[in-house]
């Protein structure tokens, strides 16, 4: 036993020496290496140094923004959930690490021996985290990879006394995150910067706004640019076909969790990071829970699957949902509720068009739904229509499924969900016949100068269209 420990330590010895090694050369070879070297359409550092400078427009003179990095957020004990770095501050900078701090002038600031509109604090290079975590940018590598071209450490901001947050009319920050953990053996943690950054301006001062610059970022954020929608098309483009293969995929006796690990296994196939946001693939009595992402029911041939899940590409994420009859065949139950969800989601698709109310939407959808379930004896009176449906019809979406906006006027580049829905849990106040049928249609609406574009209309939708793909044979099932 001890000898076995023994040379396991010299395994793990050697291989540490070659991996710093290897960084080493590397280091020394081309030490302005990314993060990621492997994608080709990665957002350019133009696009960041644009949003930076739209957001410079929009602040009043004598202010600065201050941004954070996310944290780093622990899953249990040693190990940390991967790490996904704060959509503002990746929106602003491109840089994916932690341990990171932005601040951004209005007017060039005279700094010592620099002369600048923006400073960025980072994390230095450590071969030997690196050999563990994966390489780091470093200072020579912000610089060349993002376009930043005053980059500190961020041990240093600490000691940095040449900003003078007391003369600036606004000093704007986003909230404060409370859940950042302290390393108290490293100086340039988030925990750091933050505490410091607290230290040079002070709470009490007046000049402290942390409100106004999540308004700007929302401003800009709700309109998309080209190389946004680039990036916009291919993570919906990948969710949609991954639905068409869990169409053609699903039978009965699967786990929600097979049928969501079809979904994912074509996200991944072609190339999405991760799922957007936890997958949500409910059958029966859940495909009336709203947000349920258990999965771990075995389906039936008289369930429907509630399946709303979106794949995330370079921090863009789609957020597209379907129903589907677990045996192909929708009930006339089933049938008579998803074409209602389908009457309202077309009617708030229609009312999607530049200078209507950000609600507009589900006004048309609410309408849809309370005449038809007030035909149907589902319901006695209008209002009783928020016992089924309890959401709103629309969010923003990009870089965060329920992304950032002002939700005022709907204008040509946003990008939101039209996604009504009808939920009839076992229990509910109308005819048995109804209970346990949940259904939610949800497709990602461009607006345009004139009117609007489907993004993921390549989903099938209308009951006749779902049917004939779940006839077809899928990758993880055959005919018989």
């Amino acid at each position: 036993m001890h000898t076995q420990h023994f040379f396991f330590d010299k395994i793990r010895s050697i291989v540490l020496v070659v991996l710093l090694t290897n960084a080493l050369t590397h280091t020394r070879t081309n030490a302005q290496t990314a993060p990621n070297d492997y994608d080709t359409d990665l957002l350019p550092k133009e696009f960041h140094k644009g949003r930076r400078d739209s957001l410079r427009k929009l602040m009043p003179d004598s202010s600065v923004a201050v941004i954070f990095a996310n944290p780093v957020r622990n899953r249990a004990n040693d190990v940390d959930y991967q790490y996904s770095q704060d959509p503002n501050f990746y929106y602003l900078t491109g840089l994916v690490e932690p341990h990171s701090m932005l601040i951004l002038f209005k007017e060039k600031q005279v700094l010592g021996k620099d002369t600048t509109t923006e400073i960025i604090f980072v994390q230095d290079r450590d071969l030997r985290r690196e050999a563990w975590n994966g390489k780091r940018l470093g200072i020579e590598g912000v610089k060349t990879k993002l376009g930043i071209k005053t980059v500190f450490l961020n041990t240093e901001f600490a000691d940095y006394n040449k900003i003078d947050f007391s003369k600036f009319r606004k000093v704007y920050t986003l909230k404060f995150y409370d859940d950042v953990r302290d390393d108290k053996e490293d100086r340039g943690d988030l925990y750091s910067l933050i505490r410091h950054f607290r230290i040079k301006t002070d709470s009490k001062r007046k000049n402290l706004d942390d409100y106004q610059l999540g308004q700007y970022l929302s401003q800009l954020r709700e309109v998309k640019t080209t190389e946004e929608l680039i990036l916009m098309r291919k993570a919906i483009n990948m969710s949609c076909e991954a639905h068409q293969e869990l169409m053609r995929s699903l039978q009965p006796g699967m786990k929600e969790y097979q049928a969501q690990a079809i979904v994912e296994y074509v996200f991944k196939k072609n190339g999405s990071e991760y799922p957007g946001y936890p997958s949500i693939v409910g059958g029966g009595e859940n495909s009336c829970i709203l947000h349920y992402n258990t999965n771990r029911k075995k389906l039936s041939g008289k369930n429907v699957l509630v399946c709303d899940a979106g794949a995330e590409y370079h921090g863009y994420t789609a957020d597209v949902t379907r129903t589907l009859p677990v045996d192909g065949k929708f009930s006339e139950q089933e049938k008579i509720i998803y074409n209602i969800v389908l009457e309202a989601q077309l009617a708030g698709i229609k009312a999607c068009k530049p200078g209507a109310d950000f609600r507009a939407p589900h006004k048309a959808a609410v309408a849809v739904i309370q005449k038809r379930l007030l035909e149907l004896k589902i319901i006695k009176k209008p209002d009783d229509y928020l016992t089924y449906f309890f959401h709103g019809t629309s969010h923003y979406l990009g870089l965060d499924v329920h992304d950032a906006g002002l939700f005022g006027r709907l204008s040509a580049g946003n990008i939101i969900t039209v996604e009504p829905g009808v939920y009839i849990p076992a229990g509910s106040d109308c005819d048995p016949k109804w209970w346990d049928i949940g259904i939610r249609i949800e497709d990602d609406i461009l607006i345009r100068d004139e009117g609007n574009e489907v993004m993921s209309s390549c989903v099938p939708k209308t009951v006749e269209e779902i049917e004939a793909l779940m006839a077809k044979d899928g990758i993880f099932k055959k005919n018989k």
